[in-house]
């Protein structure tokens, strides 16, 4: 079954790390967003938020249609005051026109249905001249090979019937610039970032990490049962090979409003 963004238990899914240094130092060059006013749109707990604020934003505004997620966002970034919190959609932020001069979205395009509202959405917000980044991943991103680095590919080699279901929701690269051109923006071409997403310095870490569905939205589709198969094979295959520095492959679009 999928996620449920809203239930308690979830609550600590999307905490519990930081932003990547070089995921910061792409952003500052997409955006430079010291003194800037940013909305992170679709935004969880907050890692994100964060690191915009520490890259020197003068604000930041988490949206999310999650209370939940926001509840765990607001305790996770309490020590950041630039930081707060909106409960709204994607589609229908509630907040002014022109607010913005970044508006930010990770992990969240595939999730949508259509584009389109959520694109329009994003224009309204920014100022002239401001910048829309889109951070997902596309199929290409999705089926890199398995590896110490690549832990995901491992979900989709244990079991193939993930990557129909990922099929079904994942961008494609020209699909995304169309609709960026569509709303009105000015889209650069897409590059590929591979972010760190976290260092597993024991096998114990990484297996409390998979046993909870931490931040992987894509195992609440296999049941206990597949996902202890799961964790067998990744321990065979990666026991050995401490530290585990964890990386994802991201496709990233940029626009700018006119």
């Amino acid at each position: 079954m999928s996620i449920d963004f809203h239930a308690s238990q979830n609550r600590s899914s999307y905490t519990g790390r930081l932003a990547d240094k070089g995921w910061m130092d792409t952003m500052a060059q997409m955006a430079n967003p010291v003194g800037k006013r940013v909305i992170d749109i679709g935004c969880g707990g907050g890692i994100y938020s964060a690191g915009w604020a520490l890259s020197g934003a003068e604000s930041v505004i988490g949206v999310d249609f999650s209370q939940v997620m926001l509840d765990a966002a607001r305790e996770n970034t309490a020590h950041l005051p630039q930081i707060a919190y909106h409960f709204g959609d994607a589609r229908r932020t509630g907040l002014p026109a022109g607010s913005a001069d970044i508006v930010f979205v990770r992990a969240l395009i595939h999730h949508l249905d259509h584009l389109d509202g959520f694109l329009e959405e994003a224009y309204r917000l920014l100022a002239p001249g401001g910048i829309c980044i889109l951070q997902d991943r596309t199929m290409e991103d999705v089926i890199v090979p398995a590896s110490a680095e690549h832990l995901r590919g491992y979900f989709f080699e244990a079991f193939p019937r993930l990557l129909k279901k990922e099929e079904k929701h994942r961008p494609s690269a020209s699909k995304v610039q169309a609709g960026l051109k569509k709303a009105g923006f000015s889209p650069a071409p897409e590059t590929q970032l591979w972010e760190i997403r976290k260092t597993y310095d024991s096998w114990g870490e990484l297996e409390r990490d998979l046993r909870n569905r931490t931040g992987r939205s894509i195992l609440h589709e296999l049941n206990d049962h597949e996902l202890e198969e799961l964790i067998s094979l990744m321990r065979e295959r990666l026991d050995s090979q401490l530290p585990i520095i964890e990386q994802d492959r991201w496709t990233i679009w940029r626009g700018v409003k006119g």
